[in-house]
């Protein structure tokens, strides 16, 4: 695998410039930046925020000014983006920052995994080529590579020329029809519900709903009190009924912690399904995707459903979750998408049994 990377890390450019480092954000992840260049030696020069979120705040030590602030400051530098993006409109605005400047997208860790190298890629060669065989499609192959050559290197034009519309999956891979039982693990706030809602037109069989941050799921209830059919949990999903820790975080973000400060109960796919059929599983559940695979070991070996995974939270998901899910079933079609949004979040695995 490691030869189809032709990138360097990005931490090596951003050490060897020449040019002032201006931080685009505030927030988590522009802490974690900091951090990061701090450990290579280097200082970023500014932080600054879009024009209009400029407020006079203060940011690290920084005072946070415009980015034409920045512009006047200097001639030219290098832009580090420290925060998500996922609507159009502000994918559009990084795309032309990256056509006038340097600019560069660090994908710092979710789960406190460690950032995303070369050298790891090197060091697990051998699963990532492996997962890469099973990918059933050119797209996924090149899109595979693309979103590791972004992660290694944070230029954005790795995602941009592999991003694929989100409703492009469900016309193309997932094939939804009105017999459908749809269990979503991660169900936040229902925003993967009215997705389904809207593939299916609304003709399915049942959905099956599970979220375990007590303050989503009082927000998925509430948004899908009007869904008929529909049966949900206040879970985390594991390997086996089990008492769990979560970090206390705001929106969607909870996630495991080994000194979490929020009890939360879990549990299997097969144990909450004691049997029972489905036909699409989708997992976005923090890092916990692998666990609550090997928790679903009975479905999917029984019922075989369309999978859609998501591997963005933990730097092995992209070699451990297509090779767990072979393991557990071997026959299953395997595509590999990213969805528009920068970092390499929506970076997902659709499985098809055969």
């Amino acid at each position: 695998m490691i030869e189809r990377i032709k990138e360097r890390n990005v931490w090596d450019y951003l050490k060897e410039t020449e040019l002032p480092i201006a931080l685009y954000g505030m927030g988590n992840g522009t802490d974690m930046v900091i951090e990061k260049l701090g450990e290579i030696g280097v200082t970023a020069v500014e932080v600054f925020a879009s024009d209009e979120f400029v407020r006079g705040h203060s940011f690290r030590g920084y005072k946070v000014i415009k980015y034409s602030d920045v512009c006047e400051k200097y001639d030219d530098f290098v832009i580090v983006v420290c925060f998500a993006v996922h609507d159009r409109p502000m994918l559009d605005k990084i795309k032309a920052l990256s056509e006038k400047h340097t600019l560069f997208a660090p994908n710092v860790p979710i789960v406190n995994d460690g950032v995303f190298t070369r050298e790891f890629i090197e060091e697990h060669d051998e699963e990532f080529e492996r997962a890469y065989s099973l990918l059933a499609d050119d797209f996924s192959r090149r899109s595979f590579i693309d979103v590791l050559n972004f992660k290694v290197s944070g230029k954005v034009e790795y995602l941009f020329r592999c991003e694929k519309k989100k409703e492009e999956i469900y016309s193309e891979y997932l094939q939804l029809s009105k017999d459908e039982v749809f269990m979503d693990l991660g169900a936040y706030d229902g925003d993967t519900v009215r997705e389904f809602l809207q593939a299916t037109g609304g003709e399915y069989e049942k959905i099956i709903a599970v979220e375990a941050d007590e303050k989503n799921y009082r927000k998925l209830t509430d948004k899908t009190a009007d869904v008929r059919d529909i049966t949900t949990h206040n879970l985390a999903v594991w390997d086996k009924k089990e008492t769990l820790f979560f970090e206390k975080k705001k929106g969607r973000n909870s996630k495991l912690s080994s000194s979490g400060q929020v009890e939360v109960q879990a549990d299997s796919v097969d144990n909450i399904l004691a049997g029972e059929r489905i036909t699409v599983l989708k997992m976005d559940i923090e890092g916990s995707e692998e666990k609550a695979l090997d928790g679903a070991r009975n479905t999917i070996k029984k019922h075989r459903p369309k999978l859609y995974v998501c591997a963005y939270h933990r730097n092995s998901d992209m070699y451990r979750l297509p090779l767990k899910i072979n393991e557990l079933c071997e026959g299953y079609r395997v595509y590999f998408c990213h969805h528009p949004y920068i970092p390499a979040w929506e970076s997902n695995f659709y499985c098809i049994a055969k």
